[in-house]
């Protein structure tokens, strides 16, 4: 990975949170690879399963976070981003953009998923459209941020501190506590659509890994499976118990003895 940039000279911010207008022309760049969406997926179904949904909330993925700095419009979308505690729309429509301070909090976390030679998720450019590290940090003042490079297994984090982002370390296994989602977050390596990669999972505060939904449907059959053994060995011996006592019986008559009697 490229090393986290140096911090630039004094630059001179007008922030403003403007909602974006209705006729602004988003941005439409092509996803860099084909593993990017199912990351991003991947984070948040298991998150849905396990319940994470319930709360109003942004869990998204190239969507648009939006700021007016110097009297321009800035949109940047992460290649995943949660945002807490979203009101809901006063009307039912697509959300198309969010404007953090306008709209609701500062997203609490944002990831970008390193797929170019560039660097460009390190990008400190302090002028406009601004590099993405300086919106994150400066302008946008997310408290957490996530590099992670699927080809090779390496992950970074980082949290604001004294206004700069701080290469966090992980624990033993590897893994990072976010204490805002209250959830550990670390790579994991298997097969996921037909892919075997490395892949961002979470684990929960006791770090028992929080499992996907064809993990917990293989849970439930092998549960259910142990659960009919039992049954057909409870049955089995049933049945032995049986046998033993009619060969008993069948003794004692032999003999001349009516166990009934």
């Amino acid at each position: 990975m490229i090393s986290a940039p140096t911090q630039p000279r004094s630059t001179k911010l007008e922030i403003t949170w403007d909602l974006l207008p209705d006729d602004y022309q988003l941005p439409d760049d092509p996803v860099d690879n084909i593993i990017q969406p199912f990351l991003a997926a991947f984070l948040n179904e298991i998150l849905n399963i396990n319940g994470f949904f319930d709360a109003p909330a942004i869990f998204a993925t190239n969507f648009a976070i939006c700021a007016t700095v110097n009297g321009k419009t800035v949109v940047k979308a992460p290649d995943w981003v949660w945002v807490p505690n979203v009101p809901p729309l006063k009307q039912k429509r697509i959300r198309r953009s969010y404007t953090p301070k306008k709209e609701g909090e500062i997203p609490a976390i944002v990831m970008e998923f390193l797929s170019e030679s560039e660097g460009s998720e390190y990008s400190m450019k302090s002028n406009f459209p601004y590099g993405k590290w300086f919106f994150y940090e400066q302008i946008l003042q997310v408290p957490i941020y996530v590099i992670f490079n699927p080809e090779d297994d390496e992950l970074e984090v980082y949290f604001l501190m004294d206004g700069h982002y701080t290469k966090q370390e992980p624990n033993a296994e590897g893994r990072y506590w976010l204490e805002s989602i209250g959830l550990f977050i670390g790579a994991w390596e298997g097969d996921r659509h037909g892919n075997h990669e490395f892949w961002l999972r979470w684990w929960s505060p006791d770090q028992q890994m929080l499992l996907c939904g064809t993990e917990q449907v293989e849970m439930e059959r092998q549960r259910i499976d142990l659960e009919r053994q039992r049954a057909d060995q409870e049955s089995m011996r049933a049945e032995q118990e049986s046998q033993r006592s009619d060969r008993l019986i069948a003794q004692l008559r032999s003999l001349g003895f009516e166990p009934n009697a």
